[in-house]
């Protein structure tokens, strides 16, 4: 697997890897490299290469264009060696950016098949990041690199419907794509026993720290009811390049010791903190991209059982309803503050909440689905079943 992103907090990349680890498929992941982390080991099974680090600061096209090329021509050079010395049977490359996928020129000339999975629909995505309409150069230049990394793979997999019919609107036929959710993984995402035992209610929010995330809007709504709600903190996890205001947003409003901010975690840390929070907070923006950019962070926070309060965006209407989660209107300071003090004085409606959901998660989980995923890669590579891991005849990556 090929992929612009720290394996150690991408949970669609290690549900993937592991996966096929688990049943006995030989597979390597080349991403990014976090601090703290060796830059090659083994995990699960899986054999993470991290070919370069980043900080996630970009500001400008330029850098981020420059730090990506990087990364597509060391990955591009490292999967090529480890192709001559031991042809794969399959690459799968995740995108952010599209063109990634041709990081796998050669095994694709070879015979090995391609998937590409679009995280995030590409012209969206940067047109969100930078500011770009749909009329840009820079939104037009998107479009036709989706088109051509589509063309490029065997397979395109999209991670909701409403992407799905977007992208077979104008890059790619229904025959070669198909959707994945972002599904909980059961043997990280489990409940456990709750280890706080104090009595602050605790409001989260767990991921990438972008504008589209619209933690502002609800750092402005906590600041209306600290003092309704005084027991109440709001945790903030993660990194990205809306941190510093953030910060600034919080000490602005006088909450520095109610508005905590912590450094990102592996996946497989996360989700213990996650499971003694009190209410997972998603505000996302319902913009061009937010508006169709599905969280992983719901279903996690369900499979956790802690009850959840996010924007009504129209992915989140398209998958769940009222029963299952509490919407707020984007965007909409006033009314997210309004749903926090609701829930907070309700704990009935919060329990009642995370026991719908929890029927909702027992069919919506990466134990259930994860055959969408295998018979895929048996239908393109042929094998029914974990696929050669004798040394000279192939390997998944």
């Amino acid at each position: 697997m090929v992929a612009y992103t720290f394996y150690e907090r991408d949970n669609r990349v290690m549900r993937y890897a592991e996966t096929l680890a688990k049943r006995g498929d030989q597979v390597e992941v080349f991403s990014l490299h976090l601090r703290g982390f060796q830059e090659t080991g083994i995990r699960n099974g899986v054999r993470v290469l991290h070919l370069q680090e980043r900080i996630v600061d970009e500001r400008n096209q330029f850098t981020y264009l420059m730090r990506i090329s990087l990364f597509f021509l060391r990955a591009m050079i490292r999967l090529s060696i480890n192709h001559l010395r031991e042809p794969y049977q399959l690459v799968h490359v995740h995108s952010v950016p599209d063109f990634l996928v041709f990081t796998a020129w050669l095994p694709r000339l070879t015979g090995a098949k391609i998937i590409l999975d679009i995280h995030d629909l590409l012209p969206e995505f940067y047109g969100s990041k930078f500011h770009s309409g749909k009329n840009s150069l820079i939104f037009k230049l998107m479009r036709w690199i989706e088109r051509v990394s589509c063309a490029f793979a065997d397979h395109v997999i999209v991670p909701n419907h409403i992407w799905l019919m977007r992208i077979r609107s104008r890059s790619v036929s229904a025959s070669k794509s198909s959707v994945i959710l972002n599904y909980p993984d059961p043997s990280i995402f489990y409940r456990r026993s709750r280890t706080r035992h104090d009595d602050r209610f605790i409001m989260m929010y767990p991921g990438t720290l972008g504008t589209h995330q619209g933690l502002n809007v609800a750092i402005r709504a906590f600041a209306k009811v600290r003092d309704i709600i005084p027991r109440a903190d709001f945790h903030i996890y993660g990194t990205g390049k809306a941190m510093e205001d953030l910060v600034k947003v919080a000490k602005e409003l006088g909450l520095r010791d109610r508005v905590l901010f912590h450094p990102f975690m592996p996946i497989w840390e996360i989700a213990q903190v996650m499971e003694n929070a009190d209410l997972g907070v998603v505000p996302k923006r319902a913009d061009s991209f937010g508006n169709e950019a599905f969280s992983t962070k719901t279903l996690e926070f369900m499979a956790l059982g802690v009850p959840l309060l996010i924007s009504d965006t129209d992915v989140d209407r398209y998958y769940f309803n009222d029963r299952i989660v509490t919407f707020a209107r984007s965007g909409d300071e006033d009314d997210l503050a309004a749903k926090m003090v609701q829930l907070v004085r309700n704990p009935e409606a919060c329990q009642k909440q995370v026991d719908n959901a929890n029927e909702f998660i027992k069919l919506n989980n990466w134990d259930v689905k994860k055959s969408e995923y295998l018979n895929l890669v048996d239908s393109l590579t042929g094998v029914v079943g974990p696929l050669s891991t004798t040394p000279g005849q192939g390997c998944v990556v």
